[in-house]
């Protein structure tokens, strides 16, 4: 898309902010963590406590700054959102036997009854927005986000 630049204040003249792949990715993602959000509060969880709960029961990610990365959150907000759940019930930290140092996180049977009945609704909602596209088109979407991301995950440490 060539853009027209006005000569006097080098400001497109032509643009739209719906039609930028900013704002759109991000309209997007409001509207699927508004559905899965409001299916979630039916279970008194949020979308970043079913991640961690996920994350640690199903992926087998245990260690809290490896829960950060691989849920694309700050460490600082892994330790308040950690922090909150062992308040909750909904998972515990233990030191790790092997170094006696780190923390190892894990699901108590409170979260894991959680993580399991809500695990439907979850599904319903990628299974909402995936159904609107072709196999081709899921394929050719998850190449694209791909490629977008691509070197950027290191820009969430100097958050």
């Amino acid at each position: 898309m060539t853009q027209k630049i006005s000569q006097r204040s080098a400001v497109p003249t032509d643009y739209r902010l719906r039609h930028r792949l900013g704002f759109r990715l991000s309209r997007l993602s409001r509207l699927m963590q508004s559905r899965l959000e409001a299916d979630l509060a039916d279970y008194g969880l949020t979308r970043l406590r079913w991640c961690v709960l996920s994350s640690v029961e199903i992926e087998g990610h245990h260690a809290p700054s490896e829960l950060a990365e691989h849920i694309g959150i700050t460490r600082p907000a892994m330790s308040r959102l950690l922090k909150a759940m062992i308040r909750e019930g909904l998972v515990e930290r233990a030191l790790d036997d092997a170094d006696g140092r780190s923390r190892q996180i894990s699901v108590t049977e409170a979260g894991r009854a959680k993580l399991h009945a809500s695990w439907r609704k979850v599904d319903a909602n990628q299974a909402h927005f995936m159904s609107k596209l072709s196999s081709t088109q899921q394929a050719a979407l998850y190449d694209a986000l791909d490629s977008l991301m691509m070197g950027e995950s290191k820009m969430l440490d100097d958050l």
